[in-house]
């Protein structure tokens, strides 16, 4: 006997309908720095960009920074936890293997059954993200999807450090997901580079930590690697989703790239010439680079800053530790 099942419906495309954020409720200097890794002010201003960055205090967790940008972004939604179909959060910093940070989320916000899960792709998570819940909604899955980036990086930080630890901050950045009749949300470029593993790396395994062999896993990267492979191939990643969505250059608006490093943000422009029209995402400086965090973080000031606005054509690209990368166009909410 032959059975056909019977398909979802689908829908043409989705959108974003609000950001949500939260940084970590410290300001940490330059100069608060510098005496460990025997630099200064000057020094990281010139490599990175950062004036400053956020970080949270002790006693408040990575999901505190979560929960409190999930319910920003559902309340500029206008809409309740009830809603949701599915939460998606990107994190690589979540200090527990299992549960998922998303179900925690879940619980909080009072999504009854709602599909929720973790992904972990570093600083292209969000887009990860972004891509899949785009994905989800096309295809019948659910109808509004919570994408999360959300880290606490500063648990992760070897002060002494000097390839990375200056650079990191704590936050978390939402978008709330919807079904819409015409696409507002590109094709997503997504892919990695198994090659450069070890590019963006742990000083050690929780097993070897356990174990006695290796002192608390902290980051550490390979900078000059990092930075010609971002430069060189996410132009090129940039380049494929403004083709796949039907667009050039001169029709962006508004550029959110990766947080990584001022340098970077200023070398993809470059490499992309962009239009001197185009408003470029430099969150970097005030927030530092918050991974997963960084591109929800970036716009969701562009936008509270009144330097993006609705309906402008977003491009964002994230990029990290893998390597892994994604981007996609989008159209501002």
């Amino acid at each position: 006997m032959t059975v056909t099942l019977r398909p979802r419906p689908t829908v043409a495309g989705s959108k974003v309908l609000a950001y949500g954020a939260a940084r970590g409720d410290l300001e940490v200097t330059n100069d608060d720095i510098a005496g460990p890794i025997d630099s200064s002010d000057e020094w990281i201003r010139q490599r990175t960009g950062i004036i400053s960055r956020r970080r949270a205090s002790a006693d408040v967790s990575i999901a505190d920074l979560a929960l409190e940008a999930a319910r920003d972004a559902l309340q500029r939604a206008g809409i309740e936890g009830s809603q949701l179909d599915a939460i998606i959060v990107s994190t690589v910093s979540f200090p527990y293997a299992t549960p998922s940070l998303a179900a925690k989320l879940a619980g909080q916000l009072g999504c009854p059954d709602v599909i929720a899960y973790d992904i972990s792709a570093a600083c292209a998570g969000f887009c990860y993200g972004i891509g899949q819940a785009d994905a989800l909604i096309r295809s019948g899955g659910g109808t509004t999807v919570l994408v999360m980036g959300a880290e606490k990086l500063s648990d992760y930080i070897d002060p002494t450090d000097r390839s990375i630890s200056f650079l990191l901050g704590d936050g978390a950045g939402a978008a709330i997901v919807t079904a819409s009749e015409e696409p507002m949300i590109g094709p997503t470029i997504w892919g990695s580079d198994g090659e450069n593993w070890e590019t963006i790396r742990m000083t050690g395994s929780l097993i070897d930590f356990r174990d006695g062999r290796e002192p608390w896993p902290t980051m550490r990267q390979d900078g000059r690697t990092v930075f010609r492979w971002a430069v060189w191939h996410t132009a090129d990643v940039i380049r494929r989703a403004l083709d796949e969505a039907g667009l050039t250059v001169e029709d962006i608006d508004v550029f959110v790239p990766h947080q990584a490093n001022m340098r970077i943000v200023d070398e993809l422009a470059k490499q992309l010439k962009l239009p001197e029209s185009v408003v470029i995402a430099r969150d970097i400086a005030q927030t530092g680079n918050t991974s997963a965090a960084s591109i929800p973080l970036a716009t969701h000031r562009l936008l509270e800053e009144g330097l993006a606005k609705s309906g402008d054509v977003c491009v964002q690209i994230g990029f990290g530790a893998g390597l892994v990368y994604a981007g996609q166009v989008l159209i501002l909410p």
